[in-house]
């Protein structure tokens, strides 16, 4: 065979036309200034759908009731069936799958929590949406934990904090935008269709995710072994209870803020969605300054975030009558708890040795078991016969009692780190 014929028969041929070769994604360190914020992005976006899902859900429940034939007691079960997913999922999924690398678990969480909520909009029995609820729950807490690890690892140096807020901020926004869009949605075409949109909200997710998020080279892998190695860890376990506790005092006003405003403002039902409005801005604004604050002083940043959770809680109780005043409180409560969302996250990540992915899924199950216990507390305070604002004062103790347990934390944290250097 000649040369000439040689070239020839490597020619394509008609209807053998070579397929365009997908430009490779680059490593971590090869990631351009341009692509960095396109991945942040893709990584709020899915925090966004992810708060749109679980808040949504609060506001659906008389519908869904209404459609199963049940009672609007059961029907709260959904929203038990998704925290615990929650619960189940972050510690299992962040300990079984540290040697999965980061691009490839986030996008497999992304898209089981996209099957999910597509199983929620289709679920055709009242079980069938318990079992899909609790599936769209399992990867929350892991796909908060993986992403703000991703988000601290791109970061730049000293920008860690502002990193991770940045990922919050999806969830923030999700109680602006989201849940109000999503809840209108499920109130005129049926609560079936507001999953859908989250599902759709995935999908655009997973589509950002798969094309911008380079191989996260600059994080390790872990074992199981030193994932569980968080658990021997006196100072996440400290962590974890003083967030557990202290964000407890948000959620025993968010969970009754509809009838304190209606019964004890005298505020207008169908302007609930402004109150909630304001809540989710201060959230945002928190979460904002809380990422700059991390950025300052973590240790500082959780004090004052824990004060002002109890002083809004107090000054709540006594205006609550007036409705103005008790709206914009509700905010400024909001904006202590983003604060502390930020630098409890942080936190975690520093406490936590090699532990980094469970001890970052943690903080997501203390922000979980604060708002079930939050809202049992609340719900215990007005069952006694107190007003619907009295749960604000029980909330104000519940942030006291957090930042009690942190302050002895800190001490400890601080003596451990003098007797380490003194070696």
């Amino acid at each position: 065979m000649s040369e000439h014929t040689s070239r020839l028969t490597k020619l394509p041929t008609r209807g053998h036309l070579p397929h365009p070769q997908r430009r490779p994604l680059p490593r971590q360190t090869e990631m351009g200034r341009r692509r960095r914020p396109v991945a942040m992005l893709a990584l709020a976006l899915g925090g966004f759908g992810i708060g749109t899902t679980e808040f949504v859900s609060m506001g659906l429940l008389n519908y869904i009731a209404d459609d199963f034939g049940i009672s609007e007691a059961q029907a709260g079960h959904v929203v038990t069936a998704y925290a615990m997913g929650v619960v189940v999922g972050a510690p299992l999924i962040t300990t079984l799958t540290g040697r999965v690398p980061r691009r490839r678990l986030i996008i497999i969480l992304m898209l089981a929590f996209t099957v999910g909520n597509g199983l929620s909009m289709f679920a055709g029995s009242y079980g069938m949406l318990m079992v899909a609820r609790f599936i769209a729950g399992i990867p929350h807490g892991a796909y908060f934990a993986v992403a703000n690890l991703i988000a601290a690892s791109m970061a730049d140096p000293g920008k860690r904090g502002q990193a991770i807020a940045r990922i919050s901020l999806g969830l923030a926004t999700a109680t602006v935008v989201g849940v109000p869009a999503a809840q209108w949605i499920g109130s005129v075409l049926g609560w079936s269709a507001a999953y859908g949109v989250v599902a759709v909200i995935g999908l655009f997710c997973l589509a950002g995710l798969w094309h911008s998020m380079p191989h996260m080279t600059l994080m390790p892998m872990t074992r199981p072994s030193t994932e569980i190695g968080a658990l021997k860890n006196a100072q996440v376990w400290l962590t974890l209870a003083s967030g557990a506790v202290g964000f407890g005092g948000m959620f025993c006003v968010y969970t009754y803020i509809s009838w304190t405003m209606t019964e004890r403002a005298g505020y207008p039902e169908d302007m609930m969605w402004f109150v909630l409005m304001v809540y989710g801005i201060g959230m945002v604004i928190g979460n904002t300054v809380g990422g700059r604050l991390a950025d300052w002083n973590i240790s500082r940043s959780v004090i004052a975030a824990f004060l002002i959770m109890a002083v809004m809680l107090v000054a709540f109780y006594f205006a609550s009558t007036v409705a103005p005043l008790a709206i914009l409180l509700f905010g400024l409560v909001s904006v202590g708890g983003g604060i502390l969302t930020v630098n409890m996250q942080t936190r975690f990540m520093d406490v936590a040795g090699e532990a980094q992915n469970l001890a970052a899924a943690m903080n997501q199950s203390a922000f979980n078991i604060a708002n079930a216990s939050g809202a049992a507390i609340g719900g215990a305070v007005i069952s006694a016969g107190y007003s619907y604002s009295a749960p604000a004062l029980a909330g104000a103790g519940l942030a006291l009692a957090g930042l009690a347990i942190f302050i002895p934390t800190l001490l400890l944290y601080r003596r451990q780190l003098a007797a380490a250097a003194a070696r």
